[in-house]
């Protein structure tokens, strides 16, 4: 069982790609090689191949990384799954998973949703989907210096709150603040929940 994240770029013909495709092919990079593994098309989609009990924290690694660009959002549909075919390029390999993933990339676009899970198991995916409903209400309302430093603290958690100041050029208790608003903690244990359920399948 694999996961699959395809996602979207929202408002990108509105920003300067330069700016953040670099940095989307850098974080992608950072966790495995393209084209087999992920790949970035159509000039704002992009297609990644991870772990099931990683795809969670992933998807908050790519949100964080969009939402840090002002005007710039991410959509994306998590496809859980086998993999019956793995091509040379991610784009061309099949399985239920890639299936589940794309056609729910389509629906949320539709609905307006920025965040869903298909999975085979009808409780699990119940569950999760809600779970992500009620966590876009904060994720999609981010301001890009909350999405900034919840990338940095999920990229690296063991940075101190000095360290962050330093690195954002901004003081400690700014960065304190700005963690508060964040909900940091209750990211985290978010994160820890989709790991025990997504054991469940």
């Amino acid at each position: 069982m694999i996961a699959i994240i395809t996602g979207d770029i929202i408002n990108s013909q509105n920003s300067q790609t330069e700016l953040w495709l670099p940095k989307l092919k850098d974080l992608l990079g950072s966790w495995s090689a393209t084209p087999q593994n992920w790949e970035v098309y159509r000039g704002d989609e992009f297609q990644l191949k991870c772990s099931v009990d990683e795809v969670f924290h992933k998807a908050l690694l790519l949100k964080s990384l969009i939402r840090s660009f002002e005007n710039l959002d991410v959509r994306l549909a998590i496809g859980i799954g086998n993999e019956v075919f793995q091509s040379e390029k991610i784009t061309e390999s099949n399985g239920s998973a890639y299936v589940n993933s794309g056609r729910l990339l389509t629906e949320i676009k539709s609905q307006g949703r920025t965040l869903a899970i298909q999975t085979e198991n009808e409780k699990v995916k119940r569950d999760l989907n809600i779970l992500f409903k009620w966590a876009s209400i904060d994720f999609d309302n981010w301001t890009a210096a909350t999405a900034e430093i919840i990338h940095q603290l999920l990229r690296n958690p063991a940075l101190t709150q000095e360290e962050l100041a330093k690195e954002l050029n901004i003081t400690q208790s700014s960065v304190s603040q700005r963690i508060k608003r964040a909900n940091f903690e209750l990211l985290q244990e978010t994160d820890q929940f989709f790991r025990k359920k997504i054991a469940e399948l």
